[in-house]
């Protein structure tokens, strides 16, 4: 079957790839697929029915990045700087990733945090072109026939959310598909995976935002959201639908609301392949960072004793994978939990008070608490870091300068090096700006952020602020369940995608917490390696052409496979 019903990638007598479309003249110069711009070669004009219908002068690919780099640079706002992208990559798929490609660093701030928060709430009022799927309350009995008109036939990674909890800022509906887009945008321009494998996807279900029910513009179904059974009707017709249109599929949930979060993982991870960003790819980007920082520190993770400062999804994944990390080294799980203490907005999750179900597993004994002084029915996040003596600080709580100079100066009393990490997104969410950390620790303080933010310079020195971008892990771990063929993504996959992270940065960055964001498609392949190689070890991988692989072998297959950002030759379909 071909790869769509528009074209099809072949290979010619001596195996290179090359283009067979099945569309010409204008409708061609319309799919960003297949749009070369003025990089069509004039034999491929004649042969494709575009002649006349592009300037005469034939452009290099450089050449046409060299211009619209240019436009870009003269934009001063970033979130037109975003439009203008999301523009290109609906002119023209593969000059936009050659360009992101070349400029990733620069780039990946407009394209992902902090710019698209604004991006998802402006959605409705920037919308330009449609991208991706869109699974809604007026479709869901339709969603087999609706699955059709995608005009892509091996969809190979999915991402796809119900708005009901993006970045820091809460239920956005339709505003969502956003944040697909541009997480399956880095899942190309860092991942390697076709932007023709992949499908964003928005699961309109509602929303509970009077604003945006009220707003003429908004482009979603006007009603509140689904909840309850009502909610998983419609969840358990998606992934049905999807399963049978696109078997190969891998689902990434993204940016539910916590309890749903957690519900969902749970009911479908055996049932497709998938996983939870927020909830495992936080908690092993934020795991590799806090490994680097004990190393830096010349101490060991079961040593430390973490504070978790917020109880959604990202802090109780960040707790789950610390505490697993703790066990790695030796501790038993009761032992780990002691010393990973989580707050929620009501102080310290502590046995015996009301919580939701998901808290549970992490909620302290109270006899751990004996000997504490603190003045309300639980301690609060200072009175947790002086009574526990904490070591590391971990904000995922969205809630801005929550990090006092109290709080943080408390965390220097406990260690001579203390890790900080404000890791909530985006920007005006985050805990604590870095260069408070740094003159509040004497820079003493090993800080990275969810955020990007530039070096501080204090006393002469310039200290790199790491970020803790799910970046480094997501598109490695979709990459890896992708071409391992596994069945399901397991605990110890999502695991070994955060030593991945760790090993990679102590090798090639030893000095760093994390890698810069540049070398991101030099990161992504070695960890969708040792995430097949785990596939492998676990019996969950079923690609036959993996089996008996060499960690080097797998990095040698995911790199045969990674896609690049170049023209392929045209070859037109032979008429019949």
């Amino acid at each position: 079957m071909p790869i769509s019903r528009y074209y099809d990638v072949k290979r010619d007598e001596k195996g290179e790839r090359y283009l067979e479309p099945y569309v010409t003249g204008f409708l061609l110069l319309r799919l960003p697929l297949l749009n070369k711009g003025t990089a069509f070669t004039e034999e491929e004009r004649q042969a494709l029915g575009l002649e006349g219908l592009l300037p005469p002068h034939v452009h290099t690919l450089e050449e046409q990045k060299a211009r619209v780099y240019r436009r870009y640079r003269l934009i001063q706002s970033p979130l037109e700087k975003h439009i203008y992208l999301r523009h290109l990559q609906d002119r023209n798929e593969v000059l936009f990733y050659a360009l992101l490609v070349d400029h990733l660093e620069e780039m990946l701030p407009i394209l992902y945090t902090p710019t698209v928060g604004e991006a998802v709430r402006e959605f409705s009022h920037i919308y330009r072109y449609p991208r991706g799927f869109t699974a809604s309350t007026r479709n869901i009995d339709r969603i087999e026939e609706a699955l059709q008109n995608v005009p892509l036939e091996d969809v190979r990674l999915i991402v796809a959310t119900d708005s009901s909890a993006i970045l820091g800022i809460g239920d956005q509906g339709y505003g969502g598909m956003a944040i697909s887009i541009g997480k399956l945008t880095l899942y190309t321009a860092v991942g390697g995976v076709g932007p023709d494998k992949s499908l964003p996807v928005e699961l309109d279900v509602g929303t509970d935002r009077e604003d945006l029910l009220q707003d003429p513009l908004y482009l979603g179904v006007r009603h509140r959201r689904l909840r309850g059974e009502a909610y998983f009707r419609f969840m358990d017709r998606f992934v049905e639908a999807v399963k049978r249109r696109y078997p190969k599929a891998l689902i990434q949930w993204e940016d539910f609301a916590k309890e749903t979060a957690f519900a969902v993982l749970e009911r479908y991870r055996k049932v497709v392949p998938s996983f939870n960003d927020d909830i495992q790819g936080t908690g092993a980007v934020a795991l590799a960072g806090v490994l680097s920082a004990c190393r830096l520190k010349g101490e060991r993770l079961s040593e430390q004793v973490v504070v978790v400062y917020g109880a959604g999804a990202g802090g109780v994944g960040v707790a789950w994978a610390l505490v697993e990390g703790m066990k790695r080294e030796g501790l038993i799980e009761e032992e780990a939990k002691a010393r990973v203490l989580v707050l929620d907005s009501r102080g310290l999750l502590v046995e015996g008070r009301s919580m939701e179900a998901y808290k549970r597993p992490f909620a302290q004994r109270p006899e751990r608490l004996g000997g504490w002084r603190f003045s309300g029915e639980y301690p609060g996040l200072l009175e947790t870091i002086q009574n526990a003596r904490a070591t590391v600080l971990l904000g995922l709580s969205g809630q801005a300068g929550s990090f006092t100079e109290p709080v943080v100066r408390a965390m220097l009393e406990n260690t001579p090096r203390p890790v900080i990490f404000p890791l909530s997104n985006p920007t005006s969410a985050t805990e604590a700006l870095p260069d408070d950390l740094i003159y509040w620790t004497e820079g003493r303080a090993l800080v990275a952020a969810g955020s990007p933010f530039p070096p501080v310079g204090f006393k002469g020195r310039v200290i790199p602020i790491g970020q803790g971008n799910n970046a480094f892990i997501f598109p490695g771990l979709g990459l890896g369940a992708v071409l391992s063929r596994a069945r399901e993504v397991t605990d110890g996959m999502v695991l070994e995608a955060a030593y991945a992270l760790y090993d990679y940065t102590r090798e090639h960055f030893p000095e760093r917490l994390y890698p810069p964001v540049g070398a991101l498609r030099e990161v992504s392949p070695y960890v969708a390696a040792r995430v097949m190689q785990r596939a492998l070890e676990e019996g969950v991988a079923e690609e036959a052409r993996v089996q008996g692989l060499s960690l080097e072998g797998l990095l040698d297959f995911v790199k045969s496979r990674f896609w690049e950002p170049r023209y392929l030759p045209y070859r037109p379909a032979p008429v019949i």
